[in-house]
């Protein structure tokens, strides 16, 4: 595409779009993130009347004033203050003509209905709401989700405290790299004022701004870093902030590459993925070094809890597992980490587990081999049927090879041990491993084994046991097959077989 130049309405300033930048780019929505504080005023002020480096590949440049979008959340915190701020930022966008947006939230009532802190959910509808207007601008202006733009008013101050608050915590690289400059379609081009060159700015310019009296208050952490521990590393080194920021540069850059190596050995180790659920081979984590592994165990957690707060000290519980070969450890948002049979297996533990039991219909034999179904509630599939033995075979060796064939997910057995009719077909019940079940696995000859001890054997984690079909001839009867895992001897086929019963543990297609 060449290059072309746009002269905006001052008539002052022009800029040549760089070599590769799309017409998008130029067009695409801007999202102004206001509370109504001196650091987002300046930005809302900056962006309709000077330059800003939005990372869109030109540097200092102005910004056509039909991209802005002010987006203003009201968290109903702070009664009259909080309905001041949103007039206050309603008034001050229709002074500069930017469209604004106000969403209205009781962050109060939706905190302790989530049973999190109040910080942490206003942060969360802040960022969410400012994700679904960029979507809904960018539909608007027919450019795609990604060339948009969300800025936030992030000052070099902010950066700092950020990075003192993390080390409080307990933090890894990536926390103390603090706030970066981009994340995703997130850019914080103030990163490198002050909040004093801010509120200098906007005072030279006759502009006032609100105070929110909450920012004083050093019970919350912030507060309490920028009030009581600033002053006092700042009355030894008075340009803190500046060191601050070129450390935080230099960390987010290392965190960037150790980010695609960690990504690379987490792909390596993965064994396992499922519904909120990671396996990954935890010999070799072991194994790994000590830098990559914790960031891989942090991608592990992540990716079953993406709202999951970590701290340094979570991590190293987790390794500490890892590093023992065995035992477990209830983290943040009720993720649960255990090592067990070589795997460490990372879930998000749910709240209400759906229970595993039903009657699975055997449709009488007919020509056309119907099957009876029953969907489990993870959405696999139990199905049964009937099937007569050929002439000329034998039942055992038809069910050896069916075994075989579909990897011990589907089995013949002797319809008539399983209490099956032919010509009635018959009912099988269906549910959950239970305490003090036996049976007779194939194989022993006859030996009887704790279902408990077969489920260890074959390496079953004790979080997933309760997700294993166990079909029985009736509620209270014999076992006939641990689905996926092992028949009853007594249900399998005899050389006076005649008619089988096929079932088989369905996923998507095939088992």
């Amino acid at each position: 595409m060449p290059n072309v130049s746009r002269r905006y309405a001052t008539g002052e300033t022009r800029f040549d779009r760089p070599s590769g930048q799309t017409d998008d780019e130029t067009r695409a929505p801007v999202v102004l993130m206001v509370s109504g504080g001196a650091d987002s005023t300046a930005l809302l002020v900056l962006a309709a009347t000077s330059t800003l480096d939005i990372d869109d590949g030109r540097g200092l440049a102005r910004i056509a004033r039909e991209r802005l979008h002010v987006l203003h959340v009201n968290h109903q915190l702070r009664g009259l203050d909080a309905e001041e701020d949103e007039e206050f930022v309603r008034g001050l966008a229709d002074s500069f003509g930017i469209p604004c947006t106000v969403v209205r939230q009781d962050v109060a009532a939706l905190a302790a209905k989530r049973g999190d802190n109040v910080e942490n959910v206003g942060r969360e509808l802040r960022y969410s709401s400012a994700a679904r207007l960029a979507n809904q601008l960018s539909e608007e202006f027919g450019t795609p989700r990604s060339a948009a733009r969300i800025l936030t008013a992030h000052n070099a101050n902010d950066r700092a405290e950020t990075f003192f608050m993390n080390a409080v915590r307990g933090s890894g690289p990536s926390g103390l790299s603090s706030i970066p400059r981009r994340r995703n379609r997130i850019v914080r081009p103030l990163l490198d004022r002050t909040h004093a060159e801010l509120c200098d700015l906007l005072r030279m310019r006759g502009i006032v701004w609100r105070e929110d009296q909450t920012n004083y208050d050093t019970r919350y952490l912030r507060a309490f870093v920028r009030h009581e521990v600033m002053p006092v590393i700042e009355r030894r080194n008075p340009r803190v902030t500046a060191s601050l920021a070129a450390t935080c540069d230099i960390l987010s850059d290392e965190d960037a590459y150790m980010t695609q190596v960690a990504a690379r050995a987490y792909r390596d180790l993965l064994r396992r993925q499922g519904d909120a659920m990671v396996a990954l081979d935890a010999d070799r984590l072991a194994a790994t070094e000590v830098a990559i592994a914790r960031r891989v165990v942090r991608s592990a957690l992540l990716a079953v809890c993406p709202a999951a707060r970590l701290e340094a000290r979570h991590i190293a519980s987790v390794l500490t597992l890892v590093a023992a070969g065995h035992g477990s450890q209830t983290l943040p948002m009720g993720v649960d980490a255990r090592v067990e049979y070589g795997l460490l297996f990372v879930r998000a533990v749910s709240a209400a587990p759906v229970g595993l039991e039903g009657w699975l219909e055997v449709p009488a034999a007919s020509e056309h081999g119907e099957a009876g179904t029953l969907v489990l509630p993870d959405g696999r599939q139990l199905m049964a049927r009937l099937v007569e033995v050929p002439a000329g075979s034998r039942a055992a060796d038809l069910a050896r090879a069916h075994a075989k064939e579909w990897q011990g997910l589907s089995v013949l057995l002797d319809a008539a041990a399983c209490g099956i009719d032919a010509a009635l077909g018959g009912l099988l019940w269906v549910d959950a491993p239970a305490p003090g079940d036996v049976l007779c696995p194939f194989g022993m000859h006859g030996q009887s084994k704790k279902l408990s001890d077969l489920l260890n054997e074959a390496k079953v984690p004790a979080a997933d046991r309760a997700t294993v079909p166990i079909v029985r001839t009736s509620p209270r009867g014999q076992v006939v097959w641990v689905a996926g895992i092992r028949p009853d001897e007594r249900a399998c086929c005899q050389p006076s077989s005649k008619l089988l019963l096929e079932l088989s543990l369905m996923t998507d297609s095939r088992p």
